[in-house]
């Protein structure tokens, strides 16, 4: 009966702390906060799991090995509930306070997406390869003749797919839609890890409408240097940022030599050390992704029609 008062007690004072917090009107700092201490107590929630676990290990030499490996995985957890509010926490100095709920109606948006920077022209495929560490990683972008609605609003479906060394290790629908203005809309992805050809994680999956997710802009409709903007918005499951860093760039792929090319770097808070620059030239799209921390690359190698 104690353990379960303390218990009401610490989520009564998480709600004071909210509500005082909301109070300065920085909702993004407030949403950055609540994140972390979700993520801090289903880090220690996890610790009592595996120490429940430990109990049922026989052998005793084993089951002091578990109990003094739980706490070191619980320190690593913590760090990294740290350091993905240090990412959130930068995003909201260039954010500002305000919450993030775009005004999505359907009369602004049109039937085609032709940014320069991003089109999506029913039946064409991106084709792009890299050598990462795991192998040959093959990624086909099909941006199928299929549409969904969500919001109300009419989204063109792309199938991603990617293969690393010839097997299935990714399995993605993606929902695009453009404005009146020329942005392009991200409006969600229902994606699929594998290992073995086994699903092995949904992370990531979230639809715009769904349980507080919301769509981002994936491509300004008028890219300019120093531009920092949401591309999606499901908490703690899919919160990317992209910042234009230049209007101007070349780059050669095997698919070709493309000038005046938009490159722009993405973060996320969910995973912090992933830093990413990618390159769209204009009447074509993303030609290069590039790992600024491994230095892995994912190049264009053709384009095709079906």
């Amino acid at each position: 009966m104690k353990t379960r008062l303390l218990l009401v007690l610490s989520v009564i004072g998480l709600t004071c702390t909210a509500t005082r917090a909301a109070g300065e009107a920085n909702f993004c700092k407030l949403t950055s906060q609540t994140a972390l201490r979700s993520c801090q107590l289903g880090a220690q929630g996890d610790l009592w799991l595996a120490l429940g676990k430990c109990d049922n290990v026989s052998d005793p030499a084993e089951r002091k090995a578990c109990k003094q490996q739980a706490p070191v995985d619980l320190k690593d957890a913590l760090g990294q509930c740290n350091a993905q509010h240090s990412v959130r926490q930068t995003a909201c100095q260039r954010l500002g306070g305000q919450p993030y709920d775009p005004v999505i109606d359907p009369a602004n948006f049109v039937d085609k997406i032709d940014n320069p920077y991003f089109p999506l022209t029913p039946g064409t495929v991106f084709i792009y390869e890299g050598q990462t560490k795991e192998g040959l990683v093959h990624t086909e972008f099909f941006v199928t003749h299929k549409t969904v609605q969500i919001l109300g609003v009419t989204t063109v479906e792309v199938h991603d797919t990617v293969t690393t060394n010839g097997e299935l290790t990714e399995d993605t629908l993606d929902w695009f839609a453009q404005d009146k203005e020329g942005n392009v809309w991200y409006f969600g992805e229902n994606t699929m890890e594998l290992i073995g050809g086994r699903p092995s994680t949904l992370a990531g999956t979230f639809t715009a409408g769904v349980d507080g997710a919301k769509p981002g802009i994936i491509m300004e409709a008028h890219p300019a240097i120093g531009d920092f903007y949401r591309q999606e918005f499901a908490l703690d499951e899919a919160e990317d940022f992209a910042e234009v860093k230049t209007l101007s760039d070349t780059v050669t792929v095997p698919a070709g030599k493309f000038t005046q090319c938009v490159r722009t770097r993405e973060t996320t808070p969910l995973e912090p050390d992933l830093k990413e620059a990618k390159w769209y030239a204009p009447g074509v799209g993303n030609v290069l992704t590039k790992d600024l921390t491994t230095g892995e690359k994912s190049a264009l190698i053709r384009i095709e029609f079906r």
